[in-house]
Order: structure tokens, then C-alpha cells, then sequence
């Protein structure tokens, strides 16, 4: 299982929520097995994914349907980041 962080700034932190919500079918197409994530006041969120093929999940964060819903949820596309976690520390 593969995570991957993606971070960025939304116009309206709780509006945005409600949106992301939305997109639960979207969402199977990225093979998402769990998606954890968080908003704050200051209308920043942060989300983990946990997918089963990180390639594709990158070919459909890429595609239009993404970008209409993050553009229909407030996301400020210019402050997207996209972290691909490939290192763990055992404790």
C-alpha cells in the first residue's frame, strides 16, 4: 500500500469539505483505499491517501474531472503539492 500527502489552499475551508465529500466515485477510480484528511481555520487542508497503484493515482489526479472538482471546491490550484511518501522509520 502506497500513502500519498497532498496539501493545498482552498477559498473556503468548510465549503470545501462539503465538496470533497462529494466525490466518493471519483475517488474509487484513483484506487484509494483510505483517505484520511484536515482543514483549517486558515483554509489550508491536507489530505493522506492510501492507494493500492501510485501511478495511477497520479494519471487521474491529472485528468480533467480532477481539476473541474477541485475547481468547483475552491482548491487554489497554483498551491497544490504533492508528496509521494517513500521512506518509513520502524520504531
Amino acid at each position: 500500500m502506497s500513502k500519498i500527502i497532498i496539501t493545498a489552499q482552498v477559498e473556503d475551508s468548510s465549503n470545501w469539505e462539503k465538496g470533497f465529500r462529494t466525490h466518493g466515485e471519483l475517488f474509487n477510480d484513483y484506487t484509494a483505499t483510505a483517505i484520511h484528511f484536515t482543514a483549517t481555520d486558515e483554509n489550508e487542508v491536507a489530505i493522506l491517501w492510501e492507494v493500492t497503484d501510485v501511478n495511477i493515482f497520479l494519471e487521474h489526479l491529472d485528468a480533467p474531472g480532477t481539476a473541474e472538482a477541485m475547481a468547483v471546491d475552491g482548491v487554489k490550484q497554483d498551491t497544490v503539492k504533492v508528496f509521494v511518501l517513500d521512506k518509513d522509520l520502524n520504531l
